[in-house]
């Protein structure tokens, strides 16, 4: 999902009273005190040379980044790296357009590649040199096709993909097998239609005793705009946010992927009122056979010690697509970019993506193929089972108003939750969908 189309007529620099409507109507939030936090060692940052390096990854995430970074400042070529966390949210968001309007951003950030269209179009990013990066062993050839289309503006590559993290599905392989679902590889079979789907479940739901497919939804900003951006993805439908038009969206396409929502969560062979931190219990606690959610649980899913399988999200409609989003390396807009400092960023995110076969312990899959097609990763288990949701990612429509955090994924999530719940019709769900994109798109763009 490339956004690099007519239209756009090339980047503009977004000032600042233009980055102050892009601050509410983009992020829908200002940057709240004490959302920036440092993470580094005193030598780096007191260290003028030292590269300035902003990411959004806390808990799990942040100690692997830890640990990657502390590999690659060692040794005689070893960087020198002033890590900055920021709290992951509109706030980062914010706070990263806001440095970078300015011209005081650092040398890296990490972006969600969903965002990108609201940062590249308005200048607040500038693209990467991709002979510098081939220098450093880093090719378009290194990326599948869907993430690195994603990263391209008007002709420029503006993002360079550290990950894919897809919405996946989890099961109990003892449950599976039990149920007749796993194949001659012992993954989970092929679904192929919304009937072998809903056939599939109740068969899990009997392995199980109770229930099928677990799924928390009530209230996240997020899941169920992604479980339906997977689904009408797989539909062959596209999902259009022209830059001052209405919403281009085929509502018999949306409305039938909402209704096969509403079959396969019915409160009866699955729950349809769990909450994200509920499902999750839900399944680490025994009570369900399999449960849709990103890859990223993958560490508080394996810890439970369940026999655990992992798959891209089952193909429904027909065709293969799997909801996901990616970590991606920007280089922010700077006043005066000093040359020097910018070849050391290349060479920094080159050396990043050569080290994330660590990264991928967390789930994440790494975008970057050399690492997949190394056998250490195909011995992951079971990271190497939904590998392949790489080369069928679908990230949210290219908009400045989408991505990542964005107000578009919960307003989207809030119409499909009132059909699940049974407050409304799927008809009804997939028309309020068209009705808020068009009020988000009706926003005047700050970026344009």
């Amino acid at each position: 999902m490339s956004f690099d189309h007519s239209g756009h007529g090339g980047r503009r620099r977004l000032g600042r009273r233009g980055f102050l409507r892009f601050g509410l109507a983009g992020t829908g939030a200002v940057l709240a005190p004490g959302v920036l936090s440092a993470c580094a060692s005193p030598a780096a940052s007191d260290d003028p040379r030292a590269l300035r390096v902003w990411d959004l990854f806390s808990g799990g995430d942040g100690l692997l980044m830890d640990e990657m970074i502390a590999e690659a400042e060692r040794g005689a070529d070893g960087f020198r790296i002033d890590r900055t966390i920021l709290e992951w949210g509109p706030a980062y968001y914010t706070k990263l357009a806001m440095a970078a309007a300015g011209g005081r951003a650092p040398e890296v950030a990490v972006l969600h590649l969903s965002r990108l269209a609201g940062y590249a179009p308005g200048g607040l990013v500038e693209p990467f040199d991709l002979d510098l990066l081939a220098e450093f062993g880093v090719r378009e050839a290194d990326f599948t096709p869907a993430i690195w289309q994603s990263a391209r503006y008007d002709g420029e590559v503006y993002a360079i993909p550290l990950d894919t993290h897809p919405f996946i599905i989890f099961y109990d392989l003892d449950l599976a097998d039990q149920a007749g679902l796993l194949d001659s590889d012992g993954q989970l079979v092929e679904m192929g239609s919304p009937e072998a789907m809903l056939e599939a479940s109740t068969r899990l739901a009997a392995a199980h005793g109770s229930t099928g497919v677990l799924f928390g939804h009530v209230n996240d900003p997020s899941q169920n705009w992604r479980m339906f951006n997977a689904l009408y993805a797989q539909t062959g439908s596209t999902f259009g946010l022209p830059d001052g038009g209405e919403p281009e969206v085929d509502i018999e396409a949306a409305a039938r992927v909402i209704e096969f929502m509403q079959q396969l969560f019915d409160g009866t062979t699955n729950p349809n009122n769990l909450d994200y931190d509920g499902a999750t219990a839900a399944f680490t606690g025994g009570r369900g056979a399999s449960i849709m959610v990103g890859e990223w649980e993958l560490p508080t899913l394996r810890a439970t010690g369940r026999p655990l399988g992992a798959a891209p999200y089952p193909n429904v409609f027909g065709q293969p697509a799997v909801h996901a989003d990616s970590h991606s390396y920007v280089l922010p807009r700077q006043e005066n970019a000093d040359p020097e400092r910018r070849r050391e960023a290349h060479r920094y995110v080159a050396d990043m993506l050569k080290r994330s076969f660590m990264w991928a312990s967390a789930g994440h899959i790494p975008a970057y193929q050399p690492v997949i097609a190394d056998p250490e990763y195909t011995s992951l288990d079971p990271q190497s089972s939904y590998a392949e949701a790489g080369e069928t990612a679908v990230l949210d429509p290219p908009s400045w108003l989408t991505g990542s955090g964005s107000n578009f994924q919960v307003r989207m999530s809030q119409a499909v939750q009132s059909a699940l719940l049974g407050n409304a019709s799927a008809e009804s769900a997939a028309q309020q969908m068209v009705r808020e994109s068009a009020a988000l798109l009706d926003q005047p763009n700050p970026v344009a």
